[in-house]
């Protein structure tokens, strides 16, 4: 499962199930099971960058959650924060 899909499962199903934690991994299986290749170069890692070959490798899968919801959520939060000031 993707997100935002795991979050909203999990919204809507943490009260039907009977856990102390529930942690959304995201794609770390994907990498663990050898679906998606991590990017071997470290230097995208240590500047942040490790989101830039994986939208190379899927354009058409990652686009939106990178150009839309990204930005989106960052506006949010920094929304949220200056309104409680």
């Amino acid at each position: 499962m993707t997100g935002p899909k795991q979050e909203k499962w999990i919204y809507r199903n943490k009260d039907k199930l009977n856990v102390k934690f529930i942690a959304a991994v995201g794609g770390v299986f994907d990498f663990y099971s050898g679906n998606i290749r991590r990017n071997e170069y470290p230097w995208f890692m240590e500047h942040g960058l490790e989101w830039l070959p994986r939208l190379l490798q899927e354009p058409g899968r990652l686009w939106k959650r990178t150009f839309i919801s990204a930005p989106v959520f960052l506006f949010l939060v920094l929304k949220q924060k200056f309104q409680h000031r």
